[in-house]
């Protein structure tokens, strides 16, 4: 479980060392290996494709795997292909001490592999190709996460923007957007509480405890500025309203229109983070599109 945001910013944190899998059946290889990259990376090692597999269950994605192609049971170009579906970021080097050119020129046409090196290797060599394909990866989790981002948030404005075309009474266009949010941002309760009309709507494991008192929710009734908080339990606010709908994680967005409180979006998560400000950013353009939906649909 991503412990850093609930749009996955851990995987374009940066690590205080890579993380590198290295697999080779003979371990003498694997004690090289290891013995060339632990000061430069987080490495992992096993002496199988499946061990491997197993590794990357276990642990999670890697920057880079080094694979000896002449394994048993699983080549390195088998077991490499084994990892695309799941971790299609990691940049994958193949290690051959033989010249089966069309299986690799195959695997590197493919996408699964990176570059293969011949056995014996340099050491030196070795090191600046593994540099080069973790600056790669890095790369590519940084981009693949900017258009993550950018896809949530159009599915936030998307949401709001359809309560345009559909005849909604003001609940449920204030349902209809609870739930929208809920699941584009992975929160396991979103509760939208208007101000004007007295009209609340729950999407998820809600109760009946009131908002009222909760500490976040007045911070951004009485400054109109949107609040977070990502880690409960390590914080000094308390509320019946975590233990009820077992919230780790929360985030309350004022819907302002011209300096006229509308309502509280807030949404909640099961577990805690590290920080909440990516959902912020997105949430900012989305909040002022919901008060001029909000004003909208109130005056029909």
């Amino acid at each position: 479980m991503n412990v850093v945001s609930p749009l996955n910013a851990a995987q374009v944190l940066p690590r205080q060392k890579p993380r590198l899998l290295v697999v080779d059946d003979e371990s003498d290889n694997l004690d090289l290996l290891y013995r060339t990259f632990r000061r430069d990376y987080e490495v992992l090692r096993a002496e199988s494709g499946s061990k491997a597999l197993e590794v990357l269950e276990d642990d999670g994605e890697v920057a880079v795997i080094i694979s000896d192609q002449r394994m048993p049971n699983m080549s390195g170009t088998e077991f490499l292909s084994k990892t695309v579906p799941d971790f299609p970021d990691t940049v994958r080097i193949i290690l051959t001490g033989f010249t089966d050119v069309i299986d690799l020129v195959q695997a590197i046409n493919n996408g699964q592999v990176y570059r293969y090196i011949t056995k014996p290797w340099e050491p030196t060599n070795l090191k600046q190709l593994v540099q080069k394909a973790a600056n790669t990866y890095d790369l590519l989790k940084e981009s693949h996460q900017t258009l993550y981002v950018a896809d949530r948030q159009a599915q936030l404005m998307n949401r709001v923007a359809q309560l345009a075309h559909l005849e909604l009474s003001y609940q449920a266009a204030l349902h209809y957007v609870a739930e929208g949010w809920a699941q584009t941002l992975s929160a396991h309760l979103c509760i939208i509480q208007s101000l004007e009309n007295d009209s609340t709507a729950i999407f998820g494991n809600g109760c009946d405890q009131s908002l009222d008192h909760n500490p976040l929710i007045q911070a951004a009734m009485a400054t109109h500025i949107l609040q977070t908080l990502p880690d409960v339990s390590g914080s000094k606010l308390s509320d019946p309203l975590y233990q009820a709908t077992n919230t780790q994680a929360h985030l309350v967005a004022p819907v302002v229109f011209q300096d006229r409180l509308l309502a509280i979006v807030s949404l909640h998560w099961p577990h805690s983070y590290r920080t909440l400000h990516d959902v912020s950013n997105i949430l900012k353009i989305a909040i002022a599109q919901m008060a001029q939906a909000l004003i909208a649909v109130g005056g029909r």
